[in-house]
């Protein structure tokens, strides 16, 4: 089956590239991800590497042609190279009673090899490293949640991975047999890397692993259970059920920490790096009496027990594992990058309006507890807030906009709608999952998105397409009681708003008459950053002006 060479998008405000040069000719042979031409953009100039291992039968765009993203650029074909062998026509006829290899323990393996189950009919299905985000070009399996033999049911979680935007869960793509990884954990690699593979003609070799009978002729060797099939998780040496990363496991390990006695407050019980730290800082407080022995390693069955632990190092000053160089996090790592670009791209300019928000406040006190019940939903400020800040954006929509390079030079792209990111702070990073079209929805229809996202976010249920493709983004440091703050504008956008702290404050109120009095009112400082490329400050002033009257004389029903 042919494959389609595509021009990649290697920026989110680029849409065109022009390849330089072809490093292979029609006819040529090529390897998955071996480097097939080169392209050239505003920002990068890049080797591309192939989707897929076959000939390439035809080069559709020249040298030295400029064509959009997504464009057809090459057509692959198979040409048998990567096939694998066939099936040994001697294998016994499958049996209702046969267990698998990777389930059954050495002893209990079959003295001949088993046709693949019936779930795993059919072609193969490539399971492939998705794109997270606009910007997003790599991504890092953190764990696998199956293992080889195991069966799926399509949209089951698959695996975990992490980039510098979202940790999530990905969904199988089909139901089957998961016969094939080929990227272990903590591996890093690009989209639409093919990293597993569900059913297909492989399926005996990885779901079964006979041992070899004395008179047998079948070729076995070419059914050994491939290296993959046993992922990093098996290196966990604490009691069954415990899920942590590598890191973590080092920290036990050089802490003589029993991870089966710990208790984590990761997504599904997963034990973080702040849990065991937590516990060595804790053991260290508690100060217990030498030499006590490490308790032994409980065992999975089929799972070699591992080493006895070293002697623990004196417990360190916690909780920062004081003189410890502790590696960055994937995630962490690349925000403290696109942060770092970001300064760098946009001349940030600050502005901070001071807002009376005691008619909300009123009225939120009055409502939330029949609003809850009515539509099954807390009523915070940020709906207030979103909507303040969608009905503004439609009146200016410069705001809005964000700045686009290409080759006839620079410019302002004004978006047809407005898609609102909602920062969510999560323990292991932030991530901004984007309201998408939110002129659209109704008050209600806000709150309970900015309530879904959060919650997916922090369960790593969130969808490529919710992480992307933001034009403003809001921020509420406020919950941890800051008055307020300067925030960094996520790219490409060309603002963001901080939520500052609310709080009761005194404040000169002057009536209808003219008459000025004292009283106390429940006030919040709003934040904006803008680009000063594209956001002049006057533009940025009658913004906030406009949010300012907007959630000083709210009127809007709130559902």
């Amino acid at each position: 089956m042919p494959t389609d060479v595509i021009m990649p998008q290697m920026g989110e405000s680029i849409f065109e590239g022009t390849i330089t040069k072809w490093l292979k000719k029609t006819g040529d042979v090529v390897q998955r991800d071996e480097p097939l031409f080169e392209i050239s953009t505003d920002k990068v100039d890049a080797e591309i590497p192939s989707p897929a291992a076959g000939t390439l039968t035809e080069i559709k765009v020249g040298e030295g042609t400029t064509v959009q993203i997504n464009t057809v650029v090459a057509v692959l074909s198979e040409d048998g190279s990567g096939a694998l062998p066939a099936a040994p026509t001697d294998l016994a006829a499958p049996s209702a009673e046969a267990v698998p290899a990777a389930k059954a323990s050495p002893k209990e393996a079959p003295a001949a090899a088993t046709a693949p189950p019936a779930s795993s009919a059919g072609p193969a299905t490539d399971v492939v490293m998705p794109q997270m985000g606009e910007s997003i070009f790599e991504g890092t399996i953190t764990k696998w949640l199956k293992k080889v033999g195991d069966t799926v049911s399509q949209d089951e979680p698959l695996f975990e991975i992490s980039t510098d935007k979202v940790d999530a869960e990905i969904p199988s793509p089909a139901a089957g047999t998961l016969t094939e990884i080929k990227v272990p954990e903590g591996t890093t690699v690009q989209i639409n890397t093919v990293v597993a593979v569900i059913g297909g003609a492989n399926v005996a070799a990885a779901a079964t692993a006979p041992a070899p009978a004395a008179t047998s002729k079948a070729p076995v060797a070419a059914q050994v259970v491939p290296e993959q099939v046993v992922p990093e998780i098996d290196e966990e040496v604490s009691a069954e059920g415990v899920r942590s990363s590598p890191l973590v496991r080092k920290i036990a390990k050089d802490n003589n920490l029993d991870l089966s006695k710990l208790k984590g407050t990761g997504s599904g019980g997963r034990i973080t790096k702040e849990d065991a730290l937590a516990a060595v800082a804790q053991r260290g407080a508690a100060a217990p009496p030498a030499a006590t022995p490490a308790p032994a390693p409980v065992t999975q069955p089929g799972v070699p027990a591992a080493a006895a632990p070293k002697a623990a190092p004196a417990a360190p000053s916690l909780p920062a594992l004081s003189g410890e160089l502790v590696p960055l996090s994937r995630m962490r790592a690349i925000i403290a990058q696109r942060m770092v670009e970001s300064k760098h791209t946009s001349p940030h300019v600050h502005t901070c309006f001071k807002i009376d928000l005691t008619k909300i406040v009123r009225l939120r006190e009055k409502e939330k507890t029949k609003y809850e019940q009515r539509n099954g939903v807390k009523l915070t400020y940020m709906p207030f807030i979103t909507r303040a800040v969608v009905n503004t954006l439609r009146k200016m929509p410069i705001v809005n906009a964000s700045m686009e390079t290409t080759g006839e030079g620079a410019g302002i792209r004004y978006h047809q709608n407005v898609n609102i990111g909602i920062a969510v702070a999560l323990d292991w990073g932030l991530i901004v999952p984007v309201i998408k079209q939110a002129e659209e929805k109704s008050f209600l229809g806000i709150a309970r998105a900015i309530v879904d996202l959060a919650e997916r976010a922090r369960a790593k249920k969130l969808k490529t397409d919710e992480v992307s493709g933001g034009t403003f983004t809001i921020t509420n440091p406020g919950i941890f009681g800051e008055q307020f703050g300067t925030p960094i504008i996520n790219q490409p956008e060309s603002a963001i708003l901080g939520v500052g702290g609310l709080f009761k404050e005194p404040t000169v109120i002057t009536d209808e008459s003219g008459s000025d009095s004292i009283a106390v009112r429940s006030i919040i400082r709003l934040t904006l950053g803008f680009d000063h490329r594209i956001v002049d400050g006057a533009d940025a002033g009658r913004f906030m002006q406009e949010v300012k009257k907007y959630l000083e004389n709210w009127n809007e029903d709130i559902g």
